[in-house]
């Protein structure tokens, strides 16, 4: 079945509309890096087509105290951020160039393992997602967004339309282990983020990627983390946490027992990190 008809609103209220009209059955995309193919090898096949590039959803914008990102801002975009280090690393590993400059912000969040690789920094950074229906918009935290493999909290009216985050405070550190140096799916993706107050981690951020249904915090590592000195001790006892919170699958790219064992590490990596340098940056 091929598409016969495809829609590019000049609106987010067009585009609404247009989806209260065809309702699930309209493929909704903006850079299309994760649609099309599987539209060109017929694991989908959509007769509707929405594309969201027209419909002003594209831009980056600061504001005092936060940082408002499109849904469909391109990943390239997000190398602009020199004061969001993270953002900044996790883009640069997020793909080519060429995917960086087709593949979106928003579009990242429903990336199904093991990428979301973008996903896993925004979760670091306590990300809000604005999520507009018809006659009504709603934020949503990042962290209660997704509710399983490849399903979310958006109901079937609504769009993503913006991503905001806070200018980050604390140090941080991004790790994403591949297979090869560049444009490579996952073994697994780790965001850290520490805030240390007179020698002790006061809030801690640890974020996963590729070792479950989809990117999440670990939450009882955070809590390992959280009131300690950021020493060796309280780093492996962080990394051991991260790991009991995994849930990752054997797959084409790495066994399960693999991406364990490389979760221990690149958690034990990024805080060791923070640790070095405490006043901020990413790895």
């Amino acid at each position: 079945m091929s598409v016969t008809e495809y829609f590019r609103p000049a609106s987010v209220n067009e585009a609404i509309e247009l989806l209260a009209r065809h309702g699930p059955d309209l493929l909704v995309m903006a850079g299309g890096t994760i649609a099309m193919p599987l539209v060109n090898e017929g694991i989908s096949a959509p007769e509707r087509v929405m594309s969201l590039r027209a419909a002003g959803l594209d831009g980056l914008r600061r504001e005092p105290g936060r940082i408002r990102i499109g849904a469909a801002c391109p990943l390239q975009g997000l190398l602009e951020l020199d004061d969001v280090p993270l953002l900044q690393a996790a883009a640069r590993h997020t793909g080519s160039w060429a995917i960086r400059n087709m593949g979106t912000v928003g579009g990242n969040l429903f990336a199904p393992p093991p990428a979301g690789d973008v996903t896993v920094a925004l979760l670091a950074l306590d990300a809000v997602l604005v999520v507009a229906g018809a006659g009504s918009r709603r934020e949503i935290r990042l962290d209660s967004f997704h509710t399983g493999f490849m399903t979310t909290a958006l109901g079937p009216d609504e769009l993503l339309v913006e991503i905001r985050i806070a200018p980050p405070t604390g140090a941080t550190a991004f790790h994403k282990l591949g297979r090869r140096q560049a444009s490579t799916p996952a073994v697994v993706t780790v965001a850290a983020r520490a805030i240390v107050d007179g020698g002790r981690v006061s809030e801690a951020r640890i974020a996963l990627g590729a070792v479950g249904p989809h990117p999440f915090r670990a939450r009882a590592a955070e809590a390992a983390l959280t009131g300690s000195r950021l020493d060796t001790a309280s780093i492996t006892r962080t990394a051991t946490a991260a790991v009991d919170a995994s849930d990752p699958a054997t797959d084409g790219i790495a066994s399960e027992w693999y991406r364990r064992r490389m979760t221990r590490l690149l958690v034990e990596r990024a805080l060791t990190d923070i640790a070095d340098r405490p006043a901020g940056g990413a790895a």
